[in-house]
């Protein structure tokens, strides 16, 4: 599989199917890999990179700090996200292509969406990531890893990533930045207090709000894609998010569907029909 540096950091990626093209943010929060889309939670078992790449060609990539992608400590942001979803159209010579988002790529697309408006084809906003559970979690992830790292040191973070090899989602104590961490080796000589402060910014930044972390609601209202919103059911993913989508989206439509009914032979047809219509 290729890689492109996108600002600096190398980011792995996958073109797969023809047709027009569909970039595809992936899901699974802090392990956002191009391999979820057929592995990780509701998503196992629609076979949709099968389905929709027979139609269309699926950009797949992993997000930075995820995966085999790169990454660089700073405080994130969404926006970061969503130039690294833009600089690879650029880097592939793609002006528009359709936005999916799983899970927390849902944030990813709806920022896109907002910066890159002439970009921005269809969107489809599969089990968006939010919801008061979702935020509190989030943060006491964050405050986790701040506790193990001023009790233990940069280093010892570094090592933990190393030799367990676990994501942030998967180990609170390996921070945001854990697949960068077997290859940088001037990480642990980082300024503690200067870590500590891109590690704050970047849980108050990415995680704000009750609703669908990502562009504020005046922003999605000026957004002029339709969208097709496909609601979650759990503590990570509250129905509660996708409602809020289908609120402040000028032009939405709400699949009202429970997860149990939301199977490849429910799903790819509407993804399919939705897609073609934009």
């Amino acid at each position: 599989m290729p890689t492109v540096d996108i600002d600096g950091i190398a980011t792995h990626y996958e073109v797969v199917g023809s047709g027009p093209p569909l970039l595809m943010f992936s899901p699974g929060g802090f392990n956002a890999r191009l391999e979820n889309w057929g592995t990780h939670g509701v998503y196992k078992g629609l076979n949709l990179v099968a389905r929709l790449s027979a139609e269309y060609s699926c950009v797949l990539f992993d997000r930075r700090e995820s995966g085999r992608s790169g990454g660089r400590v700073q405080s994130l942001a969404w926006r970061d996200y969503a130039a690294q979803g833009k600089g690879l159209l650029d880097h592939l010579g793609l002006r528009r292509a359709h936005l999916m988002g799983g899970c927390v790529g849902c944030s990813a697309v709806a920022e896109f969406a907002v910066r890159y408006p002439e970009s921005t084809g269809g969107l489809i906003l599969y089990s968006p990531a939010g919801g008061a559970r979702y935020r509190m979690l989030q943060h006491a992830r964050f405050a986790e890893h701040e506790v193990f790292t001023r009790a233990h040191g940069l280093a010892a973070v570094a090592e933990l990533a190393r030799t367990e090899g676990r994501s942030f989602s998967q180990d609170a104590r390996v921070g945001p930045w854990a697949p960068v961490l077997h290859t940088d080796a001037d990480f642990a000589a980082l300024d503690l207090e200067w870590y500590l402060l891109a590690l704050r910014g970047t849980a108050r930044t990415l995680f704000d709000r009750d609703t669908v972390p990502g562009p504020d609601p005046e922003d999605l209202m000026r957004v002029a894609a339709p969208a097709l919103i496909v609601p979650g059911q759990d503590a990570s993913h509250a129905t509660s998010a996708a409602r809020f989508l289908e609120e402040c989206l000028p032009h939405p439509t709400y699949w009202d569907a429970p997860v149990p009914a939301q199977t490849e032979e429910t799903t790819l047809p509407l993804l399919l029909d939705f897609l073609e219509a934009s």
